[in-house]
């Protein structure tokens, strides 16, 4: 069984209960759209502390190596192709974006890391302001850590993960590009999911997700709109 002890001899299974994290009904997959489905707008772009916008929304933030895919899973959460802006060269989101989700998310897009051009200034100015954000957002409810789905965790994406313990913010691995993994992705999920227990601010869940095809999509906005006040799902 997926939760609780045994079953009793000669008793029937007790039916699966939905849960938006790891099976989402289709109450949750409509709210997730509904709320996704929402007018998002772009409310601010941040270089240093002073310019972060004021607390108010909850906050699901996404982070991850520059080329993961991340503005383009952004984009497809809301189902807008010109959103978050995508680029074919890597580290080029220099700052925080924040968008405001029909005034009941604020979704925001940190900028790339990991990308071997940008100079040792660039990388400490980054996780300065990273770490900056992360201390300073009590509304701040998960980050979603992107990872490439073709090729798994990086040296730089441990040492995120470390940030995020550090911080105590509870982070969610996201593997991208899962329709380029081939027939080994489910055993890149399951290893992701094993090296990530260590870390005490990890999600257990290690999803898989594709902004191209589709895979993945609803049933992340379905775990994500669980995570909004529950009046503004209205």
């Amino acid at each position: 069984m997926a939760h609780g002890g045994q079953a009793l001899s000669g008793a029937a299974p007790a039916p699966a209960v939905a849960d938006p994290e790891t099976a989402p009904g289709p109450e949750h997959v409509a709210a997730g759209n509904k709320l996704f489905a929402q007018e998002c707008r772009f409310v601010a772009g941040a270089t240093n502390l002073d310019a972060l916008p004021p607390i108010g929304l909850t906050e699901i933030a996404f982070a991850g190596r520059s080329n993961v895919g991340k503005s383009s899973l952004i984009n497809a959460l809301t189902g807008r192709r010109t959103l978050a802006r995508t680029s074919s060269n890597p580290g080029s989101t220099r700052q925080i974006n924040f968008f405001d989700l029909g005034g009941r998310l604020m979704l925001v897009d940190l900028p790339g890391y990991g990308y071997a051009k940008v100079g040792k200034s660039e990388v400490k100015a980054w996780t300065d302001l990273m770490q900056q954000y992360l201390k300073g957002r009590p509304t701040l409810r998960r980050l979603c850590l992107l990872i490439d789905g073709r090729h798994g965790l990086k040296a730089s994406d441990e040492e995120i993960m470390e940030i995020l313990d550090r911080a105590a913010v509870v982070f969610q691995v996201v593997l991208t590009k899962c329709d380029k993994a081939g027939s080994g992705l489910d055993r890149l999920a399951a290893q992701t999911a094993a090296s990530i227990a260590k870390h005490p601010a990890a999600h257990p869940v290690v999803r898989t997700t594709s902004a191209e095809s589709g895979h993945g999509i609803e049933a992340m906005r379905a775990a994500l709109a669980a995570l909004a006040p529950v009046d503004s799902l209205r």
